[in-house]
């Protein structure tokens, strides 16, 4: 009943403060005075209370002062705590109250969740989506990231730890060393190795004044072997400015972009979770006092011989747990009784993880002597498997313990986000989940994260501790009914089945798609069309490894092989945009055997079409083939001519490397499939790309009239990118026939379009050829550098290999005057 209580205030609290600083306070302010009061004579006093509290939170927040507005929150909860302890039949009344201010807590949320709630043919898109997203890195800017987590806790001891990289890695080459310092940190998971290198970067920041990387392996890992080292490459690259069209697909490729990109920055990169060694040694930054850090599980001893120092983590000793202790619940409880506080320690193995967990017991039950909660400790039987650290000793009994504090409400929910196949989530998954309303699993949400057995990421979701995750993976498989994994994995499918097809619909409406979801989002509020939201490429991309490992895990079960190949589909969006070319081949080969399986022909080509564009990006160029001809006999069974039209394209942008008479027949396939369909924008395409394979094999008077007839069906449907695509184009051809004026005057007109259309990989393509033809035929040289000191400008804030080519030929330039 005390943890009951204890979690009942903590929900208080949240829903209480949640609403303080939004307009729905004064709707339900004199109710919550009311029921504070217990009596009229207070409820004025409490009143002014809450009028006070609420204007110190306000100007808390604008001062994004976090940490003492969470200390509001607390002051409440032990108000809410010391009231339920004077009259604990007061429970119910603030359950009720509580229920009565779930709606408003929804609606009024800024910034961070939108809310929907609707059922989707059994399955439900739930409120509480988490719509934080990164901000992108300031174009034009040197960027300078700043990655590694901060310390959510304090500091204990660690002192070797930190002398030991101090030593190792602040001397410069100077002296005979390395210009780069490399080193390794292993040990035990949960004893802090994270920790420590956030604390040995806060500490050495100014150091680091190009930037701190930081890349967890722990979200990237998946099935295709090699996909996680290339994804982090992408990351650092990106993290240094780079954008994304100009980030290489072969992880070889990108290796080499990272290296020049850090050549001349001085950078710590710390990798987390590194499971072998290869995953590092790709990664080390080349500029002169960089330093890589690499945390592990395991004594990763190969690295030594690419330079690393190897650092072992050791669990917390007998002092440092009890400052860890006495840090969560008070020098004075551990002063108490140190004789049982000592025997915690030992009992959690010196883990810090472990630690958290027994202080927050603490904490939650001020009747919990820790002597008591050393005999509950000594007595629970059960171990996680795998966690002996040589002698009887495991945190699982600390897990254990907490566990079943739980109200039946988080405990299900614990147990039931142990099977989740992602890595991070927010309210809306916990509440397809756990099967609750959005308010029920906020509430759940927080009661885990104070039972110190979630995490709270810096974009307002959630995550476990891995250690953590097993144990409630454990609990799951020992008290849930079998069918309920299934059951949960087609639910949270379902859940980003809905959102995802939500997103690509918000990109563009008019894209080729196979799925129809009329009836599934028929009756869902679009999340994407609210003010606040963000792009819904940015959203995709902050969830796009949840998806991911939905993906992986509906592909699993036979039942789900319809949502698998929908899912695939919709999730190509973000990849058009981001290029994770692992991730993209690895959805669509799921997405393309679940549609073989599900007999859906139409599906498997257009999967498998879409297929050969990341096997062509990674150079596999006979797997790609394969894939197009495949999809060829599968549109053909299907009868869609649109479809058939697709898969042609995509074979005439297969054949464009090797055989443009090839390429040509295809796009003119394309172009006459989609005449037939009535198809406008798709004929367009394909004569685009036809005109550009017939000014490439020679023949630019026939590309001009192909690229015309493109340009006027674009500007028709009022399509300004691809209609100055289709200039630009034009452009080129004419330069071909040595018809400058017109050259000029198209490539000037696509210039200008593609700015405005902020197109501006394709801007500076047009500057370029504008500039080549003016050098060409000595025209005005002011002319010649404006336009590639502004190509320049944009290759160099996407990191675009060619800004160095630029340079050059604007030095060059100058000294020949």
């Amino acid at each position: 009943m005390e943890a009951e209580l204890t979690a009942l205030a903590a929900s208080g609290a949240t829903a209480l403060v949640g609403l303080m600083a939004t307009e729905a306070w004064n709707q339900v302010r004199g109710r919550v005075a009311r029921f504070l009061a217990r009596n009229d004579e207070e409820s004025a006093a409490v009143d002014a209370e809450l009028e006070e509290s609420r204007a110190e939170l306000i100007g808390l927040r604008a001062g994004a002062d976090e940490d003492s507005a969470a200390d509001v929150e607390e002051e409440w909860r032990l108000r809410l705590r010391r009231a339920l302890r004077t009259n604990p039949e007061a429970a119910a009344e603030l359950r009720d109250l509580l229920d009565e201010l779930a709606p408003l807590r929804s609606a009024s949320t800024v910034s961070v969740t939108t809310v929907h709630g609707t059922n989707l043919q059994g399955a439900t898109v739930h409120g509480g989506i988490t719509f934080h997203v990164p901000p992108a890195p300031p174009v034009g800017l040197r960027v300078t990231p700043d990655e590694i987590p901060p310390l959510t806790v304090r500091f204990v001891n660690r002192t070797r730890g930190l002398a030991a990289l101090d030593g190792w890695l602040t001397s410069g080459d100077e002296d005979g060393g390395a210009s780069v310092g490399f080193a390794a940190l292993y040990g035990l998971p949960g004893v802090g190795k994270t920790a420590l290198v956030s604390r040995w970067a806060e500490r050495g920041r100014e150091r680091f004044p190009d930037g701190q990387i930081y890349v967890d392996f722990a979200a990237l890992r998946g099935e295709t072997p090699g996909a996680d080292v290339s994804e982090a490459a992408r990351r650092c690259l990106h993290s240094l400015g780079v954008d994304d069209a100009y980030i290489p697909a072969t992880l070889a490729d990108r290796t080499r972009l990272l290296r020049t990109r850090s050549a001349d920055r001085r950078l710590l990169v710390f990798l987390d979770n590194v499971s072998h060694p290869g995953q590092a040694a790709a990664l080390i930054p080349k500029g002169k006092g960089s330093v890589l850090l690499v945390a592990s599980g395991a004594r990763l001893g190969e690295l030594a011989l690419d330079g690393a120092r190897l650092l072992p983590v050791e669990p917390l000793d007998r002092e440092s747990g009890l400052k860890v202790l006495a840090d969560r619940c008070g020098a004075e409880t551990v002063e108490a009784d140190r004789e049982s506080a000592e025997r915690l320690v030992e009992l959690c193995g010196g883990l810090p993880v472990a630690l958290h967990v027994v202080a927050a017991r603490l904490v939650a039950d001020p009747r919990l002597t820790p002597a008591a909660l050393v005999a509950e400790l000594a007595a629970e039987p059960r171990r996680l498997a795998g966690m002996s650290l040589g002698e009887e000793r495991s945190v699982s009994a600390a897990f254990d313990l907490a566990y079943r504090e739980l109200a039946p409400e988080p405990a299900r929910l614990y147990r039931l986000l142990g099977w989740y196949p992602g890595t991070t989530f927010d309210a809306g998954v916990a509440a397809v989940a756990a099967e609750l309303v959005p308010g029920r699993a906020a509430d759940a949400l927080e009661a885990l994260t104070r039972a110190g057995l979630l995490d709270r990421t810096a974009d307002g979701r959630h995550r476990f501790h891995d250690l953590v995750r097993l144990h409630a993976r454990e609990r799951a498989t020992a008290e849930e009914a079998p069918a309920e994994q299934p059951a949960l994995v087609r639910r949270v499918t379902r859940h980003y089945l809905a959102l995802t097809a939500l997103a690509d619909r918000a990109v563009r409406e008019d894209r080729l798609r196979i799925a129809d979801h009329t009836r599934l989002l028929a009756t869902v509020d679009d999340p994407f069309a609210a003010e606040d939201a963000p792009r819904p490429v940015d959203w995709l991309e902050a969830e796009h490894r949840n998806i991911l490992g939905v993906l992986r895990a509906a592909a699993r079960e036979e039942a789900l092989h319809t949502e698998v190949w929908q899912l695939a589909e919709a999730f190509t969006v973000l990849f058009l945009h981001h290029r994770h070319v692992g991730d993209w081949r690895e959805s669509l080969e799921l997405g393309a055997a679940a549609a073989a399986e599900a007999l859906v022909p139409a599906a498997e080509a257009r999967l498998r079409s879409l297929l050969s564009r990341p096997l062509m990006d990674l150079g596999e160029y006979e797997a790609a083939r394969r894939e197009l001809d495949t999809a060829q006999a599968c549109a053909e069974v299907s009868g869609d001519l649109v479809l058939r039209a697709s898969v042609q394209e995509f074979s005439g942008r297969y054949w464009d490397r090797t055989d443009p008479v090839r390429a040509m027949e295809a796009y003119r396939s394309a172009l006459d499939l989609n005449t037939a369909a009535n198809e406008g924008r798709g004929a367009a395409i394909a004569a685009y790309f036809l005109g550009c394979a017939q000014d490439t094999a020679g023949d630019a008077r026939k590309a001009l009239d192909t690229l015309r007839g493109a340009h006027e069906e674009f500007l028709a449907r009022e399509d300004l990118r691809m209609a100055a695509r289709a200039r630009l184009a034009i452009g080129v051809a004419h330069d071909h026939l040595g018809e400058t004026d017109e050259a000029v005057r198209a490539l000037s007109e696509a210039a200008d379009v593609l700015r405005a259309q902020k197109a501006t990989h394709y801007e500076a393509r047009a500057l370029v050829a504008l500039a080549d033809i003016e050098e060409r035929t000595q025209g005005d040289l002011r002319e010649v550098r404006a336009h590639l000191e502004r190509a320049l400008e944009i290759y160099e804030a996407g990191g675009s290999p060619r800004a160095e080519e630029l340079r050059e030929r604007l030095a060059a330039g100058e000294a020949t005057g």
